[in-house]
This record gives C-alpha cells, structure tokens and sequence, in this order.
C-alpha cells in the first residue's frame, strides 16, 4: 500500500512541470495569435488623412493714386471700365458748359435720325437757314458758310458742327430734325433724362446760351455716350476734313492726337470760360484703357490744355498691375507623423490692372489629404482684386506618401 502511495506522490511531484509547460505553450500560442492579428491589422488599418495648416495671406503693396487737378472751376475725370475711379475737384454745381452743347445735339439728333452706318439723307439748306450765320455772327459766335440751297449729307453737317463748332450747323441740324428750337429742347429734356443726365438742362442746341448747364460728373457721362456712339467717336477724333463749299475744316480741339487724346469737344463762353469735354485711348501696361474728362472755367484754352495734359500724365501713372497671387506661392502645408510632408501650391498667376488702390484678398479652402502624387488638387484659392474674383486650384507641390510598415508596427496608437 506504501508503494502505490509513493508512486502517487512521485506523480504530484511532476504536476508543477507540467502546468508551467501548459502555460508556456498558451503563451506561445497567443502570441501567434496577437501577432497574426496585430500585424496584418496594423498593416492594413486605415490612416486619417492629414490636415493642411493655413499660410496667412500678405497683400502685395500698392502705390496711392495722385491726381494734379486744378484749381479753378470744376474738373471730372474716369478711367472707363474701372470700377469707383470717377474723381472730382471743384464745385458740384450746374455750370454754363458753351458749345459741349452740340454734344448732346448731335445724340439726340441721331437718335431721330441716325446714320445707320453711312452719312445719312442729304440735308438742303434753306433761306431761314442762311439767315443763322448772321444771327449767330452778330453774337460773335463761331460760324461756316451755308448759302441757301446748299445740300449736304446729315454726317457732313454734323462734322461742320463739331469739329468747327459751327453754331448755324448746330441750329440747322436740330431744327431738320426736329421743326424747331422748342420741339428740340423738348426732345433733349426727354434724352437727357433717359440717360441718367439729371443736372444737365439745354435751352437751345448750340451752347452760345448761358443757360445751358451741367456738372462735371454728368459731362463724363455724356463723354461715354458719345464715345460708345461710332458716328460721334469718328467724327470728334478727326482733326480736318474738306466740306463742299465750306472747305477745309479744322478741328477746335488742339490737344487731338496729344497724349493720345481723341476727342472729345471743345467750348468757350464768357459766362463758361475755357472748357473742354476729352477722352484718350491708350496703351497702359499692355491693355488699352479709355480716360474720359471734363474741365470747366478755365481762363483761356492755352492754359486749360496745360492743365489737362499735367492731370492726363497722372491719371497714366496711376494705373498699375496687381499681382495678387503667383503660380506657386504657399496657401497651406501639411505633415505627418511619419515625415511625409508637401505644400499646397496656387496652380496659376492671378493679376490684374487697376486705376488707383484696390481691395486684394486670396482665401484659401484646403481639403485633408491622405495618400496623393504631386499636383493633385488639394483645395481653392478665392482672390479678389477689387470688384474681379478669380477661383485658382491649390495642388500638390510633392507626393504625399502612406507610412511604411515599421512606422505602423511601432506606433499602434497612431495606427489604431
């Protein structure tokens, strides 16, 4: 009985071997296990895409628009097409603004009866027509030759008018058109108010009455609409022109083909002064830009063409291209744990001509980027040079790699 007892106790004896043997091979087996599961997990566990930090944005620095106005009367001037660039110096009343007048006759007379291209019907002048040399000779106003029985075409009247600033052509034409001076001013009232020219009032169509009056900022205005008219654009951009009977006729405007001045008419008148309604078109930083003004009061037109040409040089040098963004500044970077890194890029150049200051803005709106190669699209830049927004692609300026499989073995909390 002892003997089975010892054998027995041998037996327990070898228990203690056995569990720690059973243990171990637990261990064993669940490491396998943790690392068949961990491995491939980590391996294959999605990585949450990296977020861009912003780069402030600085606004390239811009030069202060100075103009030489004068210091007489009333003066406007803008640069067409640019927004908020109308400047004014003087007063803001109604002035008497002399033979500008023969502008608006000119519109609304070609609003009746307009040349549709060519010079328009032939116009035969009268008796009561020959009598307005005289008339407006004996007021010592500017005059052409009209001997009744002339026939001239509507455009060879309207260049005696404006380029000579012919008061008995400004006369004959608005009563062609219209019958008589009332039905004319009738008919200038209803154009001026339907283009906005709300300070402006004609009594007449030639100018020689002080009581044609109107603001600097509406003569711009009116320097825009003759402008965009192409008959009227020709015709005050010419400096001659050879009339039959009249002969050659020289334009009163001695600044046309100065500064690249074209245009626009001329006036002088006790009450007015020496005034002068101008535009120019020219080349500015490779873009053509049109520059319409008024000048009004000035005491001769010697003197008012010298002050015009001085306030042309420094509207021309306030102008100036903005560069807002360059193709390859720094909107954002992103960086990871693991080293990869890039930049998001603008994908083009942004500029722009401007008159004077311009607000400039760029915002970018960056997406978070996982794994991409260089150049793909990572988000939008919004810039703004004054009024124009542009939308420009940010990109990739380098790939932008996963973390390789020693980084995502040693860094579960990363990972995971």
């Amino acid at each position: 009985m002892s003997a089975r007892r010892s054998a027995r106790g041998r037996g327990s004896a070898r228990r203690p071997g056995a569990v720690r043997r059973r243990i171990a091979a637990v261990v064993v087996v669940a490491a396998v296990i943790a690392v068949g599961v961990y491995v491939p997990a980590s391996l294959l566990a999605p990585i949450a895409p990296a977020s861009a930090e912003v780069t402030k944005y600085t606004a390239p620095t811009e030069k202060a628009l100075s103009l030489r106005f004068p210091d007489y009367g009333a003066t406007a001037v803008e640069a067409v097409g640019f927004d908020d660039s109308l400047t004014t110096s003087g007063d803001s009343k109604p002035r008497s603004i002399a033979s500008i007048s023969k502008i608006v006759t000119a519109l609304v007379v070609l609003s009746k009866k307009p040349l549709d291209g060519g010079s328009g019907p032939d116009i035969t002048f009268t008796a009561s027509d020959r009598a307005l040399y005289d008339t407006y000779l004996a007021q010592d106003g500017e005059v052409a030759a009209m001997p009744a029985g002339l026939t001239l075409t509507e455009k060879q009247t309207l260049q005696v008018a404006l380029i000579k600033s012919a008061n008995n052509y400004a006369s004959a034409l608005a009563y062609w058109a219209f019958g008589s001076n009332q039905a004319y001013v009738t008919a200038a009232k209803a154009w001026l108010k339907e283009h906005g020219l709300n300070h402006t009032t004609l009594v007449e169509p030639t100018g020689l009455n002080a009581a044609n009056r109107s603001t600097a900022t509406d003569l711009v205005k009116l320097g825009k609409l003759a402008l965009a008219n192409p008959d009227i654009a020709s015709i005050v951009s010419t400096k001659s022109v050879d009339i039959p009977v009249v002969g050659t006729v020289e334009n009163s405007n001695k600044l046309l083909g100065i500064d690249d001045v074209v245009g626009i008419k001329t006036g002088t008148l006790d009450e007015a002064g020496a005034c002068l309604l101008f535009a120019t078109r020219e080349e500015v930083l490779g873009h053509t830009v049109t520059v319409v003004g008024v000048m009004l009061g000035g005491v001769d037109h010697d003197s008012l063409d010298v002050d015009v040409a001085k306030l042309l040089t420094s509207v021309k040098s306030g102008f100036q291209t903005v560069t807002a963004v360059t193709a390859d500044d720094v909107y954002g970077s992103y960086d990871t744990e693991w080293g990869s890194n890039a930049h998001a890029v603008a994908a083009k150049t942004v500029s722009k001509l401007v008159y004077g200051s311009a607000t400039v803005k760029a915002v970018p709106a960056l997406d978070t980027v996982g794994e991409a190669t260089a150049g793909s699209k990572v988000g939008t830049l919004r810039v703004t040079i004054g009024s124009s927004v542009t939308t420009v692609p940010l990109v990739l300026d380098r790939a932008m790699t996963e973390p390789d499989a020693w980084w995502r073995l040693t860094n579960p909390s990363s990972v995971f």
